[in-house]
């Protein structure tokens, strides 16, 4: 696809703790710093140098068609309260609630993404006691149907594109950009609730550091220490879609390698109260959140023979803070 112009996106930020801002904003590409030739950012109300007036006019040449929008993304939930008015935020210079706001940019957009999973689902802010209102573009929590109708199209002919997580990793916002500039992103590329799958068909469990673990499930019992999280300290990581530990957070970095569970932020609900984060729910001993695609009975099963044959060294190092049995030398087999 031969574009004749660098691909348009503006950011605006809803409900939001600006967290997803701050992961879009180290990204090495300069993803909101202007230097991605292919893409051309209209503007931010927090980072670019459009701001008051400016913005507003960027934002109203929109609203008439006479500045082409390629994409409209959103950051954090859209408030409908009090009772469905929106006025809980108003968009600051526009003189309506940010919910209209949002709305009326979705009809000029070609594609809308909701950048994070309050955007994309409600997240956080839906979780809570309820009286904003809160609600995804296209998703509350994991029902159709939000801000936008559950059929909604933009004018790609694409649903909200749903970048979830609390906050997303900056490679996904970035490609997720990037195959829209290229016309590559279609219908078949995302999943059942719109996430892109070139992230979503993963799951955070892939790539862990702590798999030798899971395998032999040699658990710990509190967060500093080197085994696995799943059985004791609420780990959803088999559970929940998402690249993280195959992509590193600035290269290094995951939740799981920093030693805290995965609480499943791409997941609709996740922040819903149900359930308590570093902590396993169980019913007879055996966790509720299992591996996706895995029996109850094969998991007890698998479990307890992994337990047998666990190795020492695997059991010692799980409930310690750092390595203190090493894996024993072996000599290089004589020919």
């Amino acid at each position: 696809m031969t574009r004749t112009h660098p691909f348009s996106f503006l950011w605006v930020q809803a409900g939001s703790c600006g967290g997803c801002t701050a992961s879009a904003f180290e990204h090495e590409s300069g993803l909101l710093a202007g230097q991605q030739p292919e893409l051309k950012l209209l503007a931010h109300p927090a980072l670019s140098q459009e701001s008051g007036e400016e913005f507003s006019r960027v934002v109203e040449q929109i609203l008439e068609g006479t500045l082409l929008l390629d994409a409209l993304l959103v950051e954090g939930a859209v408030l409908l309260g009090p009772n469905g008015s929106g006025r809980f935020q108003m968009a600051l210079g526009f003189d309506r609630p940010m919910s209209r706001l949002i709305s009326e940019l979705a009809g000029q957009a070609r594609h809308v993404v909701a950048v994070g999973s309050c955007a994309a689902f409600g997240g956080v802010v839906a979780g809570a006691s309820g009286r904003t209102e809160a609600t995804g573009l296209q998703f509350r929590n994991g029902q159709s149907g939000g801000l936008l109708s559950a059929g909604w199209r933009s004018g790609s002919g694409l649903p909200v594109i749903n970048i979830a997580g609390c906050a997303p990793h900056p490679g996904w916002i970035a490609e997720t950009l990037l195959l829209l500039a290229d016309g590559a992103l279609s219908p078949d590329e995302l999943d059942s609730f719109a996430r892109p799958r070139f992230y979503a068909d993963h799951l955070a469990h892939h790539g862990c550091n702590r798999n030798e673990y899971y395998e032999y499930k040699a658990s710990a019992h509190e967060p500093a220490q080197q085994g696995c999280l799943m059985e004791n300290l609420g780990c959803r990581a088999t559970q929940a879609p998402g690249d993280c530990n195959r992509r590193r957070w600035n290269g290094t970095g995951s939740c799981t390698n920093a030693g805290f569970a995965c609480i499943a932020c791409t997941v609709p609900g996740f922040a819903d109260g149900t359930e308590p984060y570093l902590e396993t729910p169980k019913v007879a001993g055996i966790p509720v959140g299992l591996p996706v695609d895995m029996p109850k009975a094969w998991f007890v099963a698998l479990a307890a023979l992994s337990k047998s044959a666990t190795p020492g060294r695997v059991r010692k190092n799980a409930t310690e803070s750092h390595i203190v049995v090493p894996p024993a030398p072996r000599a290089r087999s004589q020919k």
